[in-house]
């Protein structure tokens, strides 16, 4: 290998280093210098230096965010001390409790506190050896987590290294919460509701998911942030905690910018009027606030329970609720068909904002709660992106008050609505894209930035195309003329032209990771679609083979599982779909996902298994990954070895011994890697 030019060590030195700092100055100061453009363009220069030169790449550089392969499972971790819980309480007379224990505790009169508002989040662990981060494990039960180190250093909040001059030969071990801001978590749902997949219910509820997946690569692609709130293990115990999280800023690790320092009870009483309203105004969940004794001296000297610390304690805002007058029940139809019941209501201030709907979430759910319209009814929004009705005040009613019926049509088109499965709990329209409401929603899923990503093609535009019937499918788009799209309503004619080119340019550059993520293929989003390009490569495995060979084969797929694999083959059998699909490939929309050179020892070379070997199958599929290698379900004539363990199936050995593929056992693969 030829030595790296001095002025390319230089250069990627010092791009290693302006993208560091440009975290730091985006997610520890909040005072971002560079647009988001630009950064990205440091970042695609770093990339190619270190793709021309392999040996510039190390373990803190920026470019080690992208998450590694599939992990089988997480591995447990130990710690030395436990992470332990908060008591709660609610009210005055329990702080004011919990301050008079701390002073008979402690035999003073005058008690320095630190309050932060409490992120609602995933509690997590990192240490950094040498200023290395080195692990990232969960809170699991306190004592036991999980290790998920290559998921959080896809997080960009957190540093690879720390930002420090000084001699770190003591391990540093730090404490604090994954989280998701609630703007990036109703896009994220968004997306999930015109996947046709479930929405996650708060914030807290998509961050552990996210941090959770076994896919490193899938984690690097939801908009995960941290913040940290204790430093454990290389700090001054001479210091306080203020003080201590002001040195977690100067190495660049992010904190919450809203810690302060109070004196006695008062001081305490205060802050929490504080931050009643003002946590509202926050971009993450805020459940309360946590309220610590600063002093280090002062925590060791109180100790604590079994459970708790003496020394710290979490003060719980109630849950928000107001009263309202449900005035009327709309039905809106997804782009799936799911008929969802809404609740519709005179504007109320809930949680920071004002709120005039709350979702019924389906007819069942209006059935057990006896929900009707003009009904007053308590609203909560305790965490939730829209208020849920928690309650009705049956004493309130008049008699005036109207149930609301199941729709035995769908309200947008008329057409018939049904339940696909016994087990179905949505009601859904069943007319399809003759359903104008499902094909409008398609459309607009279809063009958006993470789908087919055609500019200028909006909401309104959309509604004109289908309601004068110039667009009866997505593929309709790609055979528009500028003159028929002038010819709408509030579209001039440079209008049209403008809206032309985007849809071009879409085509040209499509790839097939969009083009799968744009169909609406039931529970396949983005990340998935991403899954299902790498295997199939072109739209003609999908459309070729038959249903139940498809669905077996994408089962075996990590990432895919036996639902999504059922309901991938069942929108490829679905001749409405096969003719939507060969529709676009004839107007040139027909995409092939571009092979990347890989390297490693099994680079180019694709590998099969069957039978049981001494690791999972999800292991030694991660091990041939991890080494430049492929892995496919079944043999075919591009596979070069099946991996043959104890009871293996006669079918893959025929199938084999057909195509000439060579047999190997695991001894062999392993050798090969190693």
């Amino acid at each position: 290998m030829s030595a790296v030019p001095a002025q390319v060590t230089k250069k990627h030195a010092e791009l290693s280093r302006t993208i560091s700092e440009h975290d730091v100055r985006y997610y520890v100061e909040d005072a971002p210098s560079i647009s988001d453009s630009e950064y990205d363009r440091l970042y695609r220069d770093l990339l190619d230096l270190e793709r021309t030169y392999p040996s510039l790449q190390t373990p803190d550089s920026p470019t080690q965010r992208v998450g590694g392969p599939p992990l089988a499972e997480f591995q447990k971790v130990v710690r030395k001390e436990k992470m332990m819980s908060l008591d709660n309480t609610y009210d005055e007379a329990e702080l004011r409790a919990f301050h008079q224990r701390v002073v008979e505790g402690l035999g003073l009169e005058k008690i320095e506190y630190s309050i932060e508002p409490k992120i609602d989040g995933l509690g997590i662990e990192c240490t950094y050896q040498r200023g290395l981060l080195t692990r990232g494990a969960t809170r699991g039960d306190g004592l036991t987590g999980e290790d998920v180190t290559s998921n959080l250093k896809t997080i960009r909040a957190i540093p690879l290294r720390l930002k420090t001059r000084e001699e770190m030969d003591s391990p540093v071990n730090i404490r604090g919460e994954v989280y998701i801001e609630r703007e990036e978590l109703e896009r994220i749902n968004e997306e999930r509701v015109r996947e046709g997949l479930p929405e996650f219910k708060n914030c807290r509820n998509a961050a552990a998911g996210s941090v959770r997946l076994l896919d490193p690569s899938l984690t690097a692609k939801r908009p995960l942030r941290a913040l940290f709130y204790q430093l454990v293990e290389g700090a001054s115990f001479d210091e306080g905690h203020s003080a201590s999280m002001e040195r977690l800023k100067k190495w660049g690790i992010p904190i919450n910018r809203g810690l302060k320092v109070v004196k006695g009870v008062e001081g305490i009483l205060e802050a929490c009027e504080y931050w009643r309203e003002r946590r509202h105004k926050l971009p993450f969940d805020v459940d309360g606030l946590v309220i610590k004794v600063d002093r280090y001296k002062d925590q060791r000297s109180l100790g604590k329970t079994a459970k708790f610390p003496r020394w710290a304690i979490a003060y719980k805002y109630e849950a928000e609720r107001a009263t309202t007058k449900i005035s009327e029940i709309r039905v809106q139809v997804g782009r799936t068909g799911v008929l969802t019941p809404v609740a519709v209501f005179d504007s109320v201030d809930l949680g920071g904002t004002s709120n005039v709907h709350a979702s019924l979430h389906n007819f069942e759910e209006i059935q057990r709660k006896d929900i009707r319209i003009g009904d007053t009814v308590h609203i909560v929004k305790a965490g939730e992106i829209i208020p849920q009705v928690v309650e009705v005040l049956t004493d309130a009613r008049t008699g005036k008050e109207r149930k609301f019926p199941e729709p035995e049509k769908c309200p947008a088109c008329g057409g018939p609505v049904g339940k696909l499965t016994d087990d179905d709990v949505a009601l859904r329209c069943l007319n399809g894209f003759s359903c104008p409401a499902q094909l409008k929603e398609s459309i607009r899923y279809f063009t958006t930035r993470r789908a087919f990503n055609i500019d200028g093609v909006g909401p309104a535009l959309v509604d004109q195309l289908v309601d004068a019937g110039l667009v009866k499918d997505v593929a309709d788009l790609f055979r528009l003329k500028k003159d028929q799209i002038a010819a709408l309503e509030r579209m001039a004619d440079k209008s049209a032209r403008n809206v032309i080119e985007a849809i071009e340019t879409a085509k040209k550059n499509a790839t097939l990771v969009r083009l799968l993520t744009a169909l609406g293929i039931p529970q396949v989003g983005e990340v998935a679609a991403e899954v299902l390009a790498d295997y199939a490569q072109s739209l003609d495995r999908l459309l070729t083979k038959p249903k139940e060979a498809l669905c077996s084969e994408l089962d075996e797929i990590h990432g895919i599982g036996l639902k999504m694999a059922e309901a991938i083959a069942e929108f490829f059998a679905q001749s409405r779909n096969r003719q939507v699909i060969e529709k676009l490939r004839s107007l040139g929309v027909d995409p092939k996902k571009k092979k990347e050179k890989s390297s490693g020892k099994l680079a180019g070379r694709t590998f099969c298994i069957t039978g049981t070997l001494s690791k999972s199958r999800d292991e030694v599929k991660a091990d041939i990954v991890r080494a430049g290698g492929k892995w496919t379900p079944s043999v075919t004539k591009e596979t070069h070895y099946l991996v043959a363990g104890e009871n293996v199936g006669a079918n893959k050995l025929e199938s084999a011994r057909k195509k000439n593929v060579q047999v190997i056992n695991e001894k062999e693969l392993y050798g090969m890697i190693s």
